[in-house]
């Protein structure tokens, strides 16, 4: 038989309770690299989505970018020509206001001369207008339609019960718009006292 004093442990472990522990050591020893495995995995998954989110952002930014680009061009090329055209109005008011100043019956009995001249002056500001035209600047529609504060500028009221009230029945100013923009507004005089203008139908 086995004396058990022979099996007494000095430190008072039994030799079953080692070998456990040593297993515990080494079970814990194989699980820390692959804790630190998975804290590197998760650190790199974290860095990468942060990393999709600011190309995503950064993408978006470029897209905006180019459509800002973009719609700046097109104005550019729009309106670009706007304080010129705006000088060129100008110079068609004072060819309108020479062909205004002569009178039809002075017209009918001027000399050959002339004729030519006023006829000059009426071609070079219909030459004016037309070239004016190719940059999308077109004089704006006055008499007999409804008023808008947009484009017109009502300097009186007249009283016409003939036409809905808020019409405009007299241009003082031609207006001029370049593409959808206001170049100047129409000086003009609305009626008063007519009927109601109709609701527009949609």
């Amino acid at each position: 038989m086995t004396d058990p004093a022979d099996t007494f442990n000095p430190e008072g472990t039994a030799p079953e309770a080692e070998d456990a522990a040593r297993e515990e050591a080494s079970a814990a020893e194989a699980a820390a690299p692959r804790s630190d495995a998975n804290a590197a995995v998760e650190a790199l998954q974290a860095e990468v989505a942060s990393l999709k989110d600011r190309v995503l952002r950064t993408m978006a930014e470029m897209e905006n970018l180019r459509r800002r680009t973009e719609r700046e061009v097109a104005d550019a090329k729009s309106y670009g020509v706007t304080s010129f055209a705006r000088e060129m109005v100008s110079a068609v008011d004072n060819l309108q206001r020479a062909v205004a100043s002569v009178p039809a019956d002075a017209k009918a009995d001027a000399s050959p001369a002339l004729q030519s001249f006023i006829q000059g002056i009426e071609l070079t500001e219909r030459d004016l207008l037309s070239r004016m035209a190719r940059f999308k600047v077109q004089p704006i529609e006055t008499v007999g339609s409804r008023f808008d504060p947009n484009r017109h500028e009502a300097l009186f009221e007249m009283p016409d019960e003939s036409v809905p009230s808020g019409t405009v029945v007299q241009q003082v100013e031609t207006g001029y718009v370049i593409g959808d923009r206001v170049l100047r507004p129409a000086k003009v005089g609305v009626s008063r006292g007519g009927p109601k203008p109709e609701a527009v139908q949609n």
